[in-house]
This record gives C-alpha cells, structure tokens and sequence, in this order.
C-alpha cells in the first residue's frame, strides 16, 4: 500500500492549507455536473473503484481508491495531480454522513454547507436526508468532478461545488455547516476555529463537526465548545486504512 499510506497522516502537505495561509481564492464558482473534462472523467474513473463497503454508510456509494486500484499501490509522486484526498472516505466524514442519514430532521428543508467535502459523502447524504440547498467547498476542482461522479452514482442530480477557500470571506447564511477530519493540522485548526465562531456569532448557523480523535483535534481550544452528539464503532477496513483509528464522533459547536 505504498501510495496510500502516504496519504493516510500527513494531510498538513494538502495545499488546502497553504491557500489558508496566502488568503487567497483558488478556484471559482463551478455548478458541477454539465462540465465535466471528459478525459480527467475518463481517468478518474479508470482509477477509482465504485464501493459502497467497509464504511459507516454503506447506503452511498463512492468512486474511491481501494487495494484494486492501481494507485494504491504506487508511489505519492506518481500521482499526475494534487493529493487525491478526496478518493478516501475519512473516518469523521463517514460519522456526520451516518448521523446525517439517522436524523433526517437534523437537514430536512435546509440549507447546507459542506465544508471541505472530499468526496462528498456527507452533503450527499444531507441530500438523501431532505436538504433544501446544498453547497459543496472544496479548494481542488479535481474534488468537485469526484464530487458530481459521486452524485450521479447515488442517483442525485449534482448539487453546485465551490472550489475556493472560503476561510477568509463571508459568506451568506446557512442552516447548518458539516464538516469532517479538518482538524489535522495545529495552524488550519486555528483558523477554522476562528472562521467558524465568527460565522456562528454573525448567523447563529449550527456546526457539526466529525472528527476520529485526532491528535490536533482532542487537544485544541475548541473542544471547549463543542458537546458529543454520537460516537460510531468504525468498522475494520476504515480501521485498517486510518493508523489504527476505533471510533469516530459528531460534535456539536457551542461557542
């Protein structure tokens, strides 16, 4: 599992977090769905796998990087793009998409942003639970193709993918903000931390976050703030595939 382990802990050399850092916007608005590149279509599809398996949801399924593929297997570098972050389901993804999937209520008729979606799990699965409006962000339009795929295998039309960082702008009001294992790195946790008491000040917008017990996440400030909805047994491949990571839980922010 040579490609794969090496996207298993060092998420802090995403790019995600240098665009935090420079404050600048990386990619527009871009409704997903009718635009599609057909030949990066051609290639992720070429090495992804469709599975539904081994996860907390296996009501979805996903195009993600699994032992059958090829890149599996390789080296990082061999990659011919950014870190393809968005083949993994994560584990603090699949808790708000499995919390999301037994609480209907928490979404139904409301707006909902996904903050850096990945692979879109958990906004397919507000979708599925009766949102209202759905707003996928993710910095890497690579994600927000992965995305629309993801969306067409579930049977949903495409909702749109913001492929901008959005953590130093405003933003309009929703409903509710999901977002899962985010808190990997010590400087982008501050910086959501911050983002996101302001956006709750100015909107009083409720925020679920997952997250499987990571290091930068149980020790940082904002576990001050937040009060455990769930805490899900992840099951043995996702066990596998994260370090040895158990569980995975759903917060609830209260600053």
């Amino acid at each position: 599992m040579a490609f794969s382990l090496c996207w298993k802990a060092p998420r802090s050399q995403w790019s995600f977090l240098q665009a935090v850092n420079s404050g600048s916007p990386l990619f527009l608005w871009r409704t997903m769905g009718s635009c599609l590149d057909p030949k990066m279509k051609a290639y992720l599809e070429e090495n992804t796998e469709v599975t539904s398996s081994g996860s907390l949801t296996p009501e979805i399924q996903l195009r993600l990087l699994t032992p059958r593929c090829k890149f599996w297997w390789e080296r990082a570098d061999l990659w011919p793009y950014s870190d393809p972050y968005w083949a993994i389901y994560w584990p603090g993804g699949q808790a708000l998409s499995r919390y999301l999937l037994d609480n209907p209520a928490v979404v139904r008729g409301k707006s909902v942003l996904d903050l850096g979606s990945g692979c879109g799990a958990t906004a397919i699965a507000a979708k599925m639970s009766g949102a209202s409006k759905i707003l996928a962000n993710d910095i890497d339009p690579i994600a927000g193709m992965a995305i629309t795929l993801n969306c067409k295998l579930n049977g949903l039309n495409p909702f749109p993918v913001l492929t901008k960082n959005i953590l130093n702008t405003q933003q309009g009001k929703f409903d509710l903000i999901v977002l899962g294992d985010m808190f990997y790195d010590e400087d982008l946790a501050d910086s959501l931390h911050l983002w996101l008491q302001n956006y709750f000040w100015t909107h009083g917008t409720r925020v679920l976050i997952g997250d499987p017990g990571r290091p930068q996440f149980s020790g940082h400030s904002i576990r001050h703030q937040l009060y455990q909805l769930v805490e899900y047994t992840l099951p043995e491949p996702t066990q596998q595939e994260n370090n040895g990571l158990t569980t995975s839980a759903v917060w609830d922010f209260h600053p």
